[in-house]
Order: structure tokens, then sequence, then C-alpha cells
């Protein structure tokens, strides 16, 4: 069976840098279109260049692609022609073998956002399209308020389509701009399109998220004919994002009846990095990933309930969808209250730990799970610090050294420029190999910022573990989380610190105390003591 070509379209760059508090550097851009690249993405587009100094910059140092480059602009404005359209020059000047032009679809928005006639808009929109075309370059048409439009008044929508569509673009893409169509609608009007004369091999699709259903309506409108999806990588984009490209691409590679029917530019290779590329992203606006991301996320493949985890051991597709390693993302049993023995073995497996069922161990480690957990901790998530407590129960947990005492000291003051300002200051003193070591640290960083307590405690414990030290200084705490887990006079503090290395090894540690920096020193000695059990090799 002869298979579809589905395109893909990422404007990450674009129209997810219209999420609120994104602003991407040229270099990040630069970054992000080469990974995107290695995906198999048809098309990158790039930015507005003219619009800003960082998307003028990137098209000026845009990276080689095997996707073609888009740079994304608008039709000409009333009153001028194409060829002497400013904006529109800036557009065309970016070098790109593609160009989309966002022009107006929906009637309502032509006389009264615009406010000029329905027919010059058309006007507008032709000579746009035509002009890019005669300049040799692909021209894409992005119809915006395309399904608004059309549910009121079709006909001036469908009229929109087709003369950029006779000027010569090789893509009308049909916006649900606001983003509150619902599938079934997408899937119609789609259908209609297609069924007024206009080819689904012209026709693309871009959805926002604002009712959760993007991702849906996408793949409505490929079910109804259309042959190019556009979305975001995380589902970045303005109000509550665009369609999710970490979503939709595993979907039409791995699920039927796409997976039959289509074939895209995304190899099974390519998509075992999708969980890489993913957290890439976040990684670069500083953002951390969202656990529960279908296909991605960190429980994307968690496993709680101890019934679930036993029919996992025997067979994964019983509470599994695709395999993670197809999406390069992995497996998890976490621990909990809830566990029962199998979520327990499988776990220690994972782990390097083979313990045969039915060893008293097995039971002995359920219950000082249930006994930590009633005090506040919380193995859910913090997986390293669960390994750690089996260890110990093992009498599998080395001891690299062994903190004497702490202290940890904030003073607030004025600067030499009279603002006033933190500066936290920790003592460790530490025994390793029978010696004892004292350190002083202060969390001040490079640029005269106070980084705080627990960083203070970071840098000191670290300062000087003797033969331990060059394992530790691999190690760096990129989250912080906090939650009282009772009220009043018996509050509890839980810390759950996330830490990463060089190797790109991610864990995670919890501590509790009724004091948050204890917590956070608690959780910050089990990170350092699963890195240093992982490296002992290097570390002993």
């Amino acid at each position: 069976m002869n298979k579809e070509r589905l395109y893909l379209y990422d404007t990450t760059l674009r129209d997810g840098q219209q999420t609120q508090g994104v602003q991407f550097a040229t270099e990040e851009k630069k970054q992000i279109a080469e990974a995107v690249d290695t995906l198999g993405i048809d098309y990158i587009e790039g930015g507005w260049p003219g619009a800003n100094p960082t998307d003028s910059a990137f098209f000026d140092q845009a990276p080689k692609t095997r996707a073609t480059l888009t740079a994304f602009g608008m039709t000409k404005r009333a009153g001028r022609s194409a060829e002497n359209d400013d904006v529109l020059a800036a557009v065309m000047n970016a070098g790109t073998s593609a160009v989309c032009l966002v022009g107006k679809s929906h009637d309502y928005h032509v006389t009264h956002a615009l406010g000029i006639s329905l027919e010059e808009n058309l006007d507008n929109i032709r000579a746009s399209v035509a002009h890019i075309v005669a300049q040799g370059r692909e021209a894409l048409y992005d119809a915006e308020h395309f399904f608004d439009g059309y549910k009121d008044n079709p006909d001036y929508a469908l009229a929109a389509c087709r003369v950029a569509l006779e000027a010569g673009a090789r893509w009308v893409v049909l916006c649900d701009t606001n983003g509150g169509a619902l599938p079934h609608e997408v899937y119609r009007i789609v259908s209609e399109v297609c069924a007024a004369g206009i080819p689904g091999a012209n026709l693309g699709i871009h959805t926002h998220n604002d009712t959760e259903n993007a991702v849906a309506c996408s793949l409505a409108a490929v079910e109804a004919g259309a042959r190019q999806i556009q979305g975001t990588l995380n589902g970045l984009g303005e109000r509550c994002g665009n369609a999710n490209l970490t979503s939709l691409i595993p979907t039409l590679l791995l699920k039927e009846p796409y997976a039959s029917q289509f074939e895209t530019g995304v190899s099974e290779t390519a998509l075992s990095g999708l969980t890489k590329l993913s957290r890439m992203l976040d990684d670069i606006l500083n953002r951390v990933p969202m656990k529960q991301a279908p296909y991605v996320g960190a429980s994307a493949f968690a496993h709680k309930a101890g019934l679930h985890a036993s029919a996992i051991l025997k067979d994964p597709t019983t509470y599994e969808h695709i395999a993670p390693e197809q999406v390069g993302n992995e497996r998890i049993i976490p621990m909990s209250n809830q566990a029962g023995q199998s979520n327990l073995r499988k776990r220690l497996k994972d782990a390097g730990l083979f313990v045969e069922k039915g060893d008293p161990a097995l039971a002995r480690i359920l219950d000082r799970i249930k006994e930590r957990e009633a005090e506040g901790y919380s193995y859910d998530t913090a997986q390293a610090s669960f390994e750690l407590l089996a260890r110990s129960e093992l009498g599998q947990c080395p001891d690299f050294f062994e903190v004497k005492r702490y202290k940890v000291t904030v003073e607030r003051r004025k600067n030499k420029y009279n603002r006033m300002v933190s500066l936290s200051e920790a003592v460790v003193v530490v025994k390793v190999d029978g010696e004892k070591r004292l350190s002083v640290s202060e969390s001040m960083d490079e640029t005269g910022n106070d980084r705080g307590p627990v960083n203070a405690l970071a840098k000191a414990l670290g300062k000087d573990l003797g033969r331990y030290s060059d394992t530790i200084n691999d190690m760096r705490l990129v989250d912080f989380k906090v939650r009282i887990t009772q009220g009043g006079t018996e509050a509890v503090t839980r810390v759950i610190i996330d830490s990463e290395d060089s190797k790109g090894r991610r864990w995670s540690t919890v501590g509790v105390s009724a004091n948050i920096i204890d917590a956070s020193f608690d959780a910050l000695l089990d990170a350092m003591r699963w890195k240093l059990i992982r490296d002992s090799g290097e570390a002993q």
C-alpha cells in the first residue's frame, strides 16, 4: 500500500515565541532549529524578519537545514503595491526559499480591523502571493481566523483561500486563530473546503489549544484531507499554546490509521530522540518539564499501583499503549505506600539490585517506605532517595563520608551601592577517610546575587570531600520544590531536589523536617550519595 506524504511544519521559533515569558536569543533559535532539523521536520519557520532584531539576526545567521527554512510575514498593506511594501520587502530579504504570509479570511476582521473592502483584501492576498512566486519562492498563505470566518461567511473565507491558490500558493493554511473550534467542526469544515475544489494536497492546518483540543483538531483536519500540520514543540504558543508536535508526531507514526496511511520525514530512529528534544527545549527556557506530558513526560510510563506493576513485569502492553523506548522515554515503577512487592522488585532491578521473590528484605523495605511516608517523605518521584533507602536495608549503601555538623547564616546588609542585599554562608564539617574537614562557602554568584542558603550548603559540602570532590563537582542542582505537608504548629516541610550531571543523568531526592534548611540538607546529602554510588568506580 502506497502511503500519502504528510508534511510537518514547526513554528516553535515564531508562534512558540508568542508564549508569555518566552523570548529566544538568536543563538538559542539556531540551536533549536538545528535540533528540530534532526527530527525530520519538513518546514522550520524561523520568525518574522524585520519585526524585531532577534528574528532578523537569526535569518542573517541561519544554520543550514535539510528542512525548508521559512520566513513569516503579512500580506501587503492596502494602498501600495507588493513591490513597494517595506514590510513585505523585509520578509523577502531574509532570503528563505519559502515565505508564509498571514492574511485575513474572516469578513468581520477585514472590514473592522483592517478597515478596507472585502474585494481589496482579496487583491492584497492575490498580489502578495504572486509577488513571492515571481521571486522563485515557495508561497504559503496563512488564512487567519479561517474557521470563525467560515462559520460566519463561508463564501468569503473560501474566496480568500482560492485567490491565494490561484496566485500560486503551494499551501493554504487554515487557522483556528482563536482556538475555539472543536474536532467535529474542523472535520466538517475541512471536508467542505476540499469538496469546494481546494485540494487537500494544498491544505495545511494550524490550531491553538484554548479548548485542549489542538492535537485532536489537527488530526481531524488530516482525516478530512489536509496534508500539512503546523505546530510547536511542547505546545508552546500564545495563550494556551499551539498544537503540540511532541504529541502529534508519535501519534502519526505509531497509531492507526495514520501509521499505515501516511509517511512523514521523521524516521523511527529520529523519533527515539523526541524526549531528549522536548527536554532540551525546556532546559533552554529554564522550565521544569511537565511530568505528565504525553509520550515524553517523566510520568508518561510511570506505574504506581502494585497490580499494574505486576502485570507490566509479565507484559508491558497490559498498561502501556506504546513502548517508551520508541520515543526515547523510559518506564518508571515509583515507590509509595501503595506499592507491593512486584513494584519493589521491578524498581530494585532497574537500580541494579537483584532480590529474590520472597526475600524478607522486601517486606522490611516496604515497611520502611510506609513508615517514612507517614512522616512526610514521598518516594513517588524521589527515585534516588528510594534506592538509597533500599540499599541501606540491603546493607549495600557505602559510607562515603559522615557529616559531623553544619551551620548556615543569612545576613542582610547594604552593599557599596547603598542597596540592601542578602548573603548566605554555610559551614560544614565532614569526616572523610577518618579525617575531619571544615569547609566554608558563600552563595554569592559571579553577578553579585545571593543564590540562597541551600546553594551555600551545596558549595560548602562539595568543597573538600577529598577523593570524592571531583565526582561531586560534576553534579548541579536543577530544580528545588518545597511543600508543607501539615498545617499549624505540627507543620512538616518536604523538599524535593532534582540534580543533573555531565552524563545527562537526572535524579530526584527528598528530605523532610520541620526546618526547611534541614530538609534541604537531607535531600542534598541523598543527591550526593546517589551520585557517588553511580560513579563509585571513579570515586573510589
